[in-house]
């Protein structure tokens, strides 16, 4: 018997390299309102709680609630166009989908990206590779909260034990407390294994195929 019957995979970091296209997205935002760029770092560490608070961070400091909001709105606007510019999978993660969807596992993606650009991502890249897939909607709160993990174990009639989550981030570390389920992080995305490791993180995953041998 399978330990696990799901994984549940973050987006950004982890089965996609998307800090191009939001870096190239933010600053085209910022331009249009007169802020400075931001450098692929910065957008690095901005990244994790949702595309308002990239923005929040972004902008600089003193920043008026009705400036965020515009930019926020110039973002989303152009994302919307230019999401997959750059954007592609890390490179093994179609293979490591492939052979666990072959061994009977369902997959699912929670993100805290806006719903509409999870769903065309996935469309694109991912085609037929996951049971659902979950962006920052209303009603559900972005992660750390629970609520999206909570929402796919509740549509597929599934225990907390009977899933895992793959993330890389400490957003994703603390979304896997708060569900209360077991978490693997991996070393390729936007925050490095020391980091990861001083918050308590223990399983990681250097290379996509170190997943499947994990859950296995």
């Amino acid at each position: 018997m399978k330990k696990y019957k799901m994984l549940i995979f973050d987006m950004d970091g982890t089965i996609l390299y998307t800090l191009e296209d939001l870096k190239n997205t933010t600053n085209y935002a910022l331009n249009e309102h007169g802020f400075p760029e931001r450098t692929l770092e910065e957008v690095r560490q901005f990244v994790g709680n949702g595309i308002h608070k990239l923005i929040e961070r972004a902008v600089p400091a003193g920043t008026s609630d009705a400036d965020i909001e515009a930019v926020f709105t110039t973002f989303e606007i152009y994302y919307k166009d230019h999401c997959m510019d750059t954007t592609r999978p890390y490179d093994g993660i179609n293979d490591l989908l492939t052979k666990l969807r072959a061994q009977g596992y369902m997959t699912a993606v929670v993100s805290n990206k806006v719903d509409f650009a999870v769903q065309d991502l996935v469309k694109d890249f991912f085609v037929g590779q996951f049971d659902v897939a979950i962006g920052e909607r209303e009603g559900v709160r972005k992660k750390p909260a629970p609520d999206s993990v909570y929402e796919v174990l509740k549509e597929f009639d599934l225990k907390k034990d009977e899933v895992i989550y793959i993330g890389d981030s400490d957003v994703d570390y603390a979304t896997a407390k708060n569900a209360g389920v077991d978490c693997i992080l991996v070393e390729w995305g936007f925050r490095d294994r020391a980091f990861l490791e001083s918050l308590g993180a223990t399983v990681f995953a250097k290379k996509p195929e170190d997943i499947l041998d994990i859950v296995e």
